[in-house]
């Protein structure tokens, strides 16, 4: 059997994370789970990493519309060195500017209930797949 590689996104919140997986061709990306950012945050993720033989991973860095840091942008660069001490795999951080807003569009447009569409963890797992779907792009553009 061939083993799975697959690339892992998270949108960093700092209440909830969310978090998506591509497919086990690393063509797709699906918005897979919203954890709670706390204490058990990083067993969880060493789990779904572990599970989905996760071999890199990218985390949005929401950066200004000038292309500035955020305030956020500071805790992402501290939340990304506690990642790599639980999984020491490869990271990548990539402008992470408008993927609510297109998650949002995203959400709207195919969960029905308005009662639903209020989930906000709902958000948070089709925004880490935005910026999945942002760096499949990038590197399907870099090797043609």
């Amino acid at each position: 059997m061939i083993e799975e590689k697959r690339i892992l996104a998270i949108d960093f919140g700092e209440k909830r994370i969310g978090i998506a997986i591509t497919d086990p061709l690393n063509i797709f990306a699906y918005p897979l789970v919203t954890l709670e950012n706390n204490s058990k945050f990083f067993i969880d993720l060493k789990k779904i990493i572990d599970e989905y033989h996760v071999v890199k991973i990218i985390i949005g860095n929401p950066v200004k519309e000038n292309g500035e840091e955020s305030k956020i942008s500071k805790l992402v660069y501290e939340f990304k060195d506690e990642v790599f001490k639980i999984c020491s795999l490869p990271i990548e951080l990539i402008d992470e500017r408008y993927s609510s807003e297109i998650a949002k569009q995203r959400v709207i447009e195919t969960v029905l209930s308005k009662k639903k569409r209020r989930d906000k963890s709902l958000l948070d797992k089709n925004s880490a797949a935005v910026i999945l779907e942002d760096y499949l792009r990038s590197t399907v553009v870099k090797r043609n």
